[in-house]
């Protein structure tokens, strides 16, 4: 990769740390930053420009270090692999990007909380569009449930993050309030 882009890609992230770094030099992870073109929720294009963008709605939401550092590297990594995905049919989801970039950090990061962030980072949007597509709240219920018990303890990092991502480009807002509503029920903010 030329220089240009690598100090593109370091002069928008502007790693913080040791591990930021030296994530930021895996050629596949560059490229992935690099991948993408304007698209619905993505008018930015590239998915580096959405990290940007990501990133700066985590220093604006974020006091925790602890969880900045955990936000940062999750931002990083969550759709940097969206040129690998495979969108067939029957959908083959252990090829969702997601997926593919949890297996690119565990070779990183071995905080659990980040991994799970990371694979998990849709799934709020998913249970929402089965009640927006469906009507089902009872699809809609079982798919939150089901989210907020794989969460544990790390559900305020899953809703932090997914705040952070869904306040991007020209995405609709209507998950984003949906799925806080069940979250207030569950955390003491």
């Amino acid at each position: 990769m030329n220089t240009i882009k690598e100090n593109r890609i370091k002069n928008l992230i502007q790693p913080e740390t040791t591990l930021e770094r030296l994530i930021l030099q895996a050629p596949e992870l560059r490229k992935g930053l690099l991948w993408g073109k304007p698209r619905k929720g993505h008018p930015e294009g590239k998915v580096l420009y959405h990290v940007k963008e990501v990133l700066e709605n985590v220093d604006r939401l974020t006091t925790s270090a602890t969880m900045r550092e955990q936000l940062r590297l999750i931002t990083i990594i969550h759709d940097s692999f969206k040129y690998q995905e495979v969108i067939d049919f029957p959908r083959d989801w252990s090829k969702h990007h997601a997926v593919l970039a949890r297996q690119f950090a565990e070779q990183y990061i071995s905080d659990q909380a980040v991994l799970d962030v990371i694979e998990w980072h849709d799934d709020a949007y998913y249970c929402w569009r089965a009640f927006a597509n469906h009507q089902s709240v009872e699809l809609s219920g079982y798919c939150t449930n089901k989210l907020f018990k794989k969460l544990g303890e790390n559900l305020e990092l899953y809703f932090l993050f997914f705040k952070c991502d869904t306040q991007t480009g020209d995405k609709t807002q209507v998950p984003l309030r949906w799925f806080e509503d069940k979250v207030k029920k569950q955390l003491v903010f």
